[in-house]
């Protein structure tokens, strides 16, 4: 039976990230190097490379590959230094999931694609082909995950949800038409659900604070308030308060900024009126949505 440590992994079993600092301690110490002389070498600064060293910080991938060309190495510690990264951003969508499962409400702006809680199965697919999975199984697996979590919004006691949308992603279609079709039918029905509110920001804000990815805030339980932020290539969760607080004040100035809900809907149907119009054997096959 595996023991569990303090970071979830298995005794015995150690992380990625503990592999990548334990070697980069180890080929100093096999070189007979201090840190100071490892410093002159790779004319990165003793302390920094202390704390590689140490565990506190993980540091880039330039410096990993400056210490496999120290080393002669090869790629070994870059490679190494790629899993660690990868496992800490793992880590990090895992945390926002459990903290995501517990909120009691739920406020979002996405500033590219339509967030995973209100996606078709059509979409979610099309999305996640995009990334790096391997086989057809790894797909089916992860976009039954994205719809099962969509229980958030339907299930017995579903969480306060309101989500800003940038306009871009109303008007960046799927390849293929029939699910591009289906999704706007679907935010058009769940905008009318009375726990769900989504607003459109138009083009014409122009440029704000949020537009260089996604935000969602949580609303905890206990009363805390924490915030997740989120890019192409990874998200990072926030806590502290004071950067929470001001992750809040921008989101509720887009929010005033933003459309109503009811003129949003207007925009809505208007876009699945223009799709149908450039696909027109899409439309007449499908029901109307009010």
């Amino acid at each position: 039976m595996n023991v569990k440590g303090l970071n979830g992994a298995s005794i015995g079993e150690p992380s990625a990230r503990a592999v990548f600092h334990a070697e980069v301690r180890r080929q100093r110490e096999k070189a007979g190097w201090s840190l100071s002389e490892l410093s002159d070498r790779a004319r990165y600064d003793a302390s920094y490379l202390q704390r590689l060293e140490s565990g506190e910080r993980l540091g880039t991938l330039d410096a990993a590959m400056v210490l496999d060309r120290v080393h002669d190495t090869g790629e070994h510690i870059a490679s190494l230094w790629r899993l660690a990264k990868q496992e800490t951003r793992q880590k990090r969508y895992e945390g926002f999931m459990a903290l995501s499962a517990k909120a009691t409400s739920l406020q979002q702006f996405s500033a590219h694609t339509v967030p995973g809680l209100l996606q078709t199965r059509g979409y979610a697919e099309e999305q996640l082909r995009i990334g790096d999975l391997e086989t057809e199984e790894q797909l089916a697996e992860q976009v039954a995950e994205r719809l099962e979590r969509q229980v958030r919004l339907s299930g017995p006691r579903p969480v306060n949800y309101r989500v800003l949308l940038d306009e871009s992603v109303v008007r960046r279609p799927t390849q293929d038409p029939g699910v591009w079709d289906e999704q706007l039918e679907h935010l058009i029905r769940v905008s009318t659900a009375s726990h769900i509110r989504v607003q459109l920001v138009p083009f014409s804000v122009g440029l704000h604070d949020l537009l260089g990815g996604s935000l969602t805030l949580l609303w905890l339980p206990d009363g805390r308030n924490v915030a997740y932020v989120e890019s192409s290539r990874g998200g990072q969760i926030i806590e502290e308060p004071e950067e929470v607080e001001r992750l809040r004040l921008s989101y509720d100035d887009l929010r005033d900024s933003a459309l109503s809900p009811s003129d949003s809907l207007q925009l809505l149907r208007a876009v699945l009126e223009d799709h149908r119009h450039a696909h027109p054997r899409i439309g007449p096959e499908r029901p109307h949505v009010a």
